[in-house]
């Protein structure tokens, strides 16, 4: 299948899963301000606007170059983006590579609501059903237990444990189990 140029929408109970748009900025980067969100990614280090610009500008090239990537995530009560969810080239750990591996973020005040695995669900089931991806995997810092939760509610099982060489951090890789 041939990439997308843009990715589509997807609607779940509670969330519309779609591309970024302009007025995203503003939010997502109040996201990857916050420490608490960004307290397990990569170095912990939070994201100025300028460098969530850039990170928005690579999930649009993503969706063009591969035909899938991380949607932005919109509250379907409030129309706000709340995060993102989908599937990204987990170059940074080329041990595991061809892998895809899918992964989330959040604003801080919609944890815990079962967002992040609906959505997750949503881009699983892009991946796998629309775009035919069979090697998919979702990384994270250990100390992050809620998201090794989100995987195993994916149905993610564990593969291996190492260091993330761009950042130096112990983290764990949790693999969609082969047919």
């Amino acid at each position: 299948m041939p990439p997308h140029q843009t990715p589509p929408e997807i609607e779940t109970r509670r969330l519309l899963l779609r591309g970024w748009k302009p007025d995203d900025l503003t939010p997502f980067a109040a996201i990857c301000a916050n420490p608490d969100v960004m307290r397990y990614i990569g170095t912990g280090a939070t994201l100025t606007t300028e460098d969530t610009a850039r990170r928005i500008a690579s999930f649009e090239a993503h969706w063009a170059e591969r035909g899938y990537g991380l949607f932005a995530v919109q509250s379907k009560a409030t129309d706000d983006l709340i995060g993102f969810a989908g599937l990204s080239w987990p170059g940074f750990l080329p041990e595991i590579l061809p892998a895809v591996e899918i992964g989330w973020r959040f604003a801080k005040a919609h944890w815990g609501h079962g967002y992040a695995s609906e959505a997750a669900t949503a881009a699983l089931e892009f991946g796998v059903g629309t775009r035919g991806l069979t090697e998919i995997v979702s990384i994270y810092q250990p100390q992050n237990a809620a998201s090794g939760r989100i995987m195993q509610k994916l149905g993610l099982v564990f593969d291996r444990r190492t260091l993330d060489p761009s950042c130096g951090r112990a983290v764990e890789v949790y693999r969609l189990p082969r047919p």
